[in-house]
């Protein structure tokens, strides 16, 4: 499977080339103070959708991600989608009461009537693992011959259920996050969007290898053993060796239990090996969108075939009660990228990796 267009869009910039300029060079992008939240919001106009049922802040979002994509090229009758979200217009349904705007299928939906296409559409919604696991929806699509075309897209907006949930969990950190940091407090919470064109074959970055499992520990809290983020990671290399992966992507959210879990499964994967960073510090948590967004980071890197990567930011104190990991700084490796690793693992137990290939 070969991702052929992408972009994304969040606190760091309006499309993919800004984005990845900004985060090679670790910046952070535009966050806001709110009481016990720092938030990384989007704060560039977004293009108006006309039909009240979908004008929802997560499908502006969506719709200004695809707008250099061109999709309405594409033929309308073997295109299908697959959207990532977990908020949807939760927040616009507290004021209108218009029950379209709760639902997660909203973005999947509102791009197909807005676009005219009429093969299948779906929404998943697996909290920040729905950006991974939108892709293997789409491969199934592309093998089983339903589709040509696979849009696929995640997209999330700053929404009250997340923060005060998060707030409630008491993992929310109204300074910037921290991950891997003995001095991390929690995360912070951003929005944003991005999205890719899918195919079986042809020119682009390869989609060499997605991994889920689900581990079934707690409903909010990752296992300390990683057993199953661990597997999920070395399904997702297959026969890949773990000395080919040039970079990772971590999940890196900064909370005490997820910083635990991610470092052993990192750790027992690579050892201290690999350079790995988390863009959440530069981004925010973007939710449903996370994984998405974090996804065309890794073909932004891949497709500039530079040797910067993304630098792991943070106060440089690493916790040693944690498994070591080779966290990235700013030199640059010895060679250009060309395999990635992206890790995501959501609420639930849903743990995912995909790996992608330079094309």
């Amino acid at each position: 499977m070969k991702i052929i267009k992408y972009n994304a869009i969040c606190n760091l910039g309006s499309d993919i080339n800004e984005i990845f300029a900004r985060a090679v060079n670790g910046e952070a992008g535009k966050f806001v103070q709110r009481d016990f939240a720092r938030l990384g919001i989007v704060d560039f106009p977004l293009p108006e959708i006309e039909e009240n049922s979908y004008n929802l802040r997560c499908n502006r979002l969506l719709l200004k991600a695809l707008e250099p994509l061109e999709i309405d090229k594409y033929d309308r009758k073997t295109t299908a989608i697959v959207t990532a979200t977990s908020n949807s217009g939760v927040d616009e349904y507290e004021i209108s009461r218009n029950p379209k705007h709760y639902q997660i299928s909203s973005p999947a939906e509102f791009l197909h009537k807005h676009f005219g296409f009429e093969n299948f559409y779906t929404s998943v919604s697996t909290a920040c693992s729905s950006g991974i696991k939108a892709f293997t929806i789409a491969r199934e699509l592309l093998e089983s011959g339903i589709a040509g075309t696979v849009i696929v897209a995640g997209c999330d907006s700053i929404s009250k259920v997340p923060v005060y949930g998060f707030h409630a969990l008491e993992v929310l950190n109204n300074r910037p996050s921290n991950p891997f940091s003995k001095n991390r407090k929690g995360i912070n919470i951003g929005e944003g969007a991005a999205a890719f064109v899918v195919k079986k074959d042809g020119e682009g970055i390869e989609v060499a290898g997605i991994g889920e499992t689900t581990d079934f520990y707690h409903s909010t809290t990752p296992d300390p053993n990683a057993v199953e983020p661990e597997r999920a990671i070395r399904l997702a290399l297959g026969k890949i060796k773990p000395e080919e992966i040039d970079y990772i992507n971590l999940h890196g959210t900064g909370t005490i239990a997820n910083d635990l879990m991610e470092a052993k499964a990192i750790h027992d994967v690579f050892g201290n090996k690999v350079p790995a960073s988390s863009t959440k510090p530069l981004t925010g948590h973007c939710l449903g969108a996370a994984a998405s967004i974090e996804t065309a980071l890794c073909c932004a890197l891949l497709d500039s075939k530079s040797t910067g990567i993304y630098p792991h930011i943070y106060d440089g104190e690493y916790d040693p009660s944690l498994p070591l990991i080779k966290l990235a700084d700013k030199n640059p490796v010895s060679k250009p990228v060309k395999t990635c690793l992206c890790t995501s693992f959501g609420f639930g137990g849903t743990n995912c990796a995909i790996v992608l290939n330079a094309g």
